[in-house]
């Protein structure tokens, strides 16, 4: 029987080569590549059961009443009714967002939920009483917390076996390794980390949550591959003007990535938002032209957004195309639309759109209000400043329905708007002292927004 195999693997790129090489091929550095152990094909299959087994023997650890309450309403809510017990959850962010200040505080709570077990706090970047400055300053018990400077695997198994916690919380994954020796944070060393991470929650049944540092593009540091192997994906964002933070998932693999958490940054640490309907408008907000507003849905929540646009002459050959926000591919076709449907010279002017405070929105409900705020900045004309606009705009210029208008409505009445542009369609709403334009298709719309347009 063969015994394992040495593959040399490149520190910067991670590329393996079955000799050594002074230089590595694929990203061309000196003096990267060295020697690693890894098990023959034989020898990996042999552990490996070949048995099938029924589904129907299997037994789920998905339903709600399995998952365990972080005793915060907006995080369970983004991950669907709580966390899975071995779920591996990567958070990620900018610097000083306040990544680990919700996670100091969901430890803190969950802590208070289960006094049996504790929470384990790693930390391979601040010291214990560092942390506990933290805590002092957010008011937060910390008894049945526990801390670990130590953030290599073996460390982190230790300690996990000993303390028997509810949930780990690891600040951060570039600073884990894989032993005592090794260097953090390379692609190589981040995968097997990982992967030793995702085995440990797995056998042991404790989620494990890792902070992700992120890159100048906004997508959590290291290879691709980590985002692959984790079980949820989230990422911590601020809003514009910086008070609002919000919570939103790119994968999650026990629940949907459709909802949004939303918190409020003050001195002792976030605060949760229940009615975060109206949290992304600006209470002075200016009447002036290009401005509308959407009643975007997230999940299970209507969020009033405003939309932004400005359209200016291009110095360019080609007129520029700006989103904050907005899928551009979308805002290229609306734009198409406008200019043949409505005869907008756009041809030759620039557009920017924007969707103030920070909210992605995806939804084909968007188009209406985009379209109005780009008639409006087109003909310098304002909207009315108690308006709401959805709607998805087909090719042919004509307007479909969308979903919950009910709501949308609803929510927009409860924060003083007083009418809505939107497609024909049927809907109930109790909503009294609402004026409701209904459009078939763009040119209609436009008529019934800016009654004050002469033609």
């Amino acid at each position: 029987m063969s015994g394992p195999k040495t593959v040399f693997r490149c520190s910067k790129c991670d590329a393996q080569f079955p000799r050594w090489e002074g230089r590595c091929r694929e990203c061309g550095s000196w003096d990267t590549l060295s020697a690693h152990q890894v098990l023959s094909k034989k020898e990996g299959t042999a552990k490996v059961s070949n048995k099938a087994v029924t589904f129907s023997s299997l037994r789920a650890n998905d339903g709600d009443a399995k998952r365990l309450s972080t005793g915060s309403s907006e995080f369970d809510r983004v991950l669907g009714g709580g966390i899975v017990p071995g779920a591996l959850i990567l958070l990620g962010g900018n610097p000083g967002v306040g990544k680990s200040t919700l996670l100091l505080q969901i430890a803190s709570r969950m802590a208070g939920l289960n006094i049996i077990q504790p929470v384990l706090y790693v930390s391979g970047e601040e010291s214990g009483e560092q942390i506990r400055l933290r805590l002092d300053r957010l008011e937060a018990r910390p008894d049945n917390l526990h801390f670990l400077g130590d953030s290599t695997i073996p460390s982190i198994t230790a300690a996990m076996t000993e303390t028997s916690p509810q949930l780990v919380i690891i600040d951060s994954l570039q600073t884990i390794r894989s032993v005592n020796g090794t260097t953090a944070g390379r692609p190589g060393e981040l995968r097997d980390a990982l992967e030793a991470l995702m085995e440990l929650a797995k056998t042991t049944n404790v989620p494990i949550v890792i902070v992700g540092h992120v890159t100048k593009g906004g997508i959590v540091a290291g290879p691709k591959l980590l985002e692959h192997l984790v079980d949820a994906v989230l990422y911590f964002d601020a809003s514009e003007e910086g008070e609002h933070r919000v919570l939103y998932a790119t994968k999650n693999r026990f629940g949907g990535i459709t909802e949004v958490g939303i918190w409020r940054m003050e001195g002792k640490g976030l605060i949760e938002m229940a009615n975060p309907a109206a949290a992304f408008l600006n209470k002075k907000r200016p009447l002036a032209p290009g401005t509308i507003i959407l009643p975007a849905l997230k999940g299970s929540r209507v969020f009033l957004v405003e939309v932004q646009a400005l359209v200016a002459k291009t110095r360019f050959t080609h007129p520029q195309r700006r989103t904050t926000g907005f899928d551009l591919n979308r805002l290229q076709l609306l734009i198409a639309v406008l200019t043949k449907h409505l005869g907008l010279p756009l041809a030759y002017r620039d557009v920017h759109l924007n969707i103030v405070g920070g909210l992605k929105v995806t939804e084909p409900a968007a188009d209406l209000a985009v379209a109005l705020a780009i008639v409006s900045a087109t003909q310098n004309s304002t909207l009315p400043h108690d308006m709401i606009a959805c709607g998805e705009l087909g090719l042919h210029g004509e307007l479909r329905s969308v979903t919950e208008l009910s709501r949308r409505i609803e929510t927009a009445a409860r924060v003083s708007f007083r009418q809505a542009v939107i497609p024909e369609q049927k809907f109930e709403t109790k909503t009294k002292n609402f004026l409701v334009h209904q459009a078939d298709n763009i040119k209609t719309a436009v008529e019934v927004a800016f009654p004050q347009r002469t033609h």
